[in-house]
């Protein structure tokens, strides 16, 4: 691992110093490296990808966003690490390993906190959703903007009904503490674990089972080999974009709002695109034979009650009393 994640920085280094090379030579082009772990038929890659062209027409050329899809570049936690030390400009990560480094973002993993995808995009959308995406910047992290990554549900090898069908499955999760006390609380076993090793793992039996939204089941092909999809809609998980800080207060002022009109601009588009996927991919999956279940999400939520609990009288306390209290 740590001899990885040496040639991860090495890597990632030559890549910037090309890309500072050409903003000090004649072309004087800025580039800003993005890394990400997601398929390029992904809609949050493809929303990026959108990005990037906007970016490059707004400046005339002047700036670009090189897209690294795939883990090329490593997982989501190593690109943390490498936008913290400035190694690299841009990453795309879930909200569930991010609150490793920015503790506010815990709020997100609370289980059924948001009512709707409405109520979610107007927290979203507000000054305390905006507040959220700034958190992280004593930690040299600036989030950009949310992507849509829709609810996230089961699916396994076996039929999910309630609570009580979890119990002795093991039940691959994110890096994230948030996420594996939900599990607990639900009666599985979370076992974290990065999301390229899943699909091998599920296949040879290391985990049972494994959640996430609907794109992300079907671009992965998890749907091969667990047949069963439980719509239980457990939590609302956006992806962030974020860039370093240090590159962020290294670009002019002029770069600074192209970049983040050229984000607002695609957040729009992967909204259309993600609900279009939604249900493409819904599709695509009951036509491979997988039983999609509608459980009573009343027993989930009951069972859950616990990890709220938890946070009664603390600051994430506070911050779901006011993430209910938006209309």
């Amino acid at each position: 691992m740590v001899k990885k994640t040496v040639q991860l920085s090495f890597l990632v280094i030559a890549l910037l110093v090309a890309g500072c090379n050409k903003q000090n030579g004649t072309s004087r082009t800025v580039i800003l490296k993005l890394a990400h772990s997601l398929d390029i038929n992904h809609p949050v890659h493809i929303a990026m990808q959108y990005m990037a062209d906007r970016v490059l027409e707004k400046s005339h050329g002047r700036l670009s966003v090189e897209i690294f899809p795939s883990e090329q570049l490593g997982n989501e936690k190593e690109c943390m690490e490498a936008l913290q030390l400035g190694f690299l400009a841009m990453t795309k990560v879930s909200v569930a390993p991010m609150e490793g480094f920015v503790p506010r973002m815990k709020i997100f993993g609370i289980p059924y906190l948001f009512r709707d995808s409405e109520h979610y995009w107007k927290v979203l959308k507000s000054p305390l959703g905006k507040e959220l995406l700034l958190a992280g910047q004593s930690n040299r992290l600036r989030g950009l903007c949310y992507y849509d990554a829709g609810s996230r549900s089961f699916y396994s090898k076996k039929e999910i009904h309630s609570p009580t069908d979890l119990k002795g499955m093991k039940i691959r999760v994110m890096n994230s503490a948030m996420s594996m006390k939900m599990i607990s609380a639900m009666g599985g076993s979370p076992t974290p674990m990065p999301w390229g090793e899943l699909y091998t793992s599920l296949e040879q039996g290391v985990v049972d089972a494994a959640e996430n939204n609907t794109p992300s089941y079907r671009s992965s092909r998890h749907y091969e080999v667990c047949k069963f999809y439980t719509l239980d809609d457990h939590s609302r998980l956006p992806d962030i974009l974020v860039i370093s800080t240090r590159v962020w207060n290294n670009l002019t002022p002029e770069f600074q709002k192209i970049l983040q009109e050229a984000i607002d601009e695609s957040v729009e588009f992967q909204r259309k695109i993600w609900a279009e996927a939604e249900e493409k991919d819904m599709e695509t999956v009951k036509q491979a034979g997988v039983t999609v279940i509608v459980p009573d999400k009343k027993l989930f939520q009951e069972s859950v009650q616990s990890v709220w609990k938890e946070f009664e009288g603390t600051e994430i306390g506070d911050l779901i009393k006011q993430i209910q209290e938006v209309q």
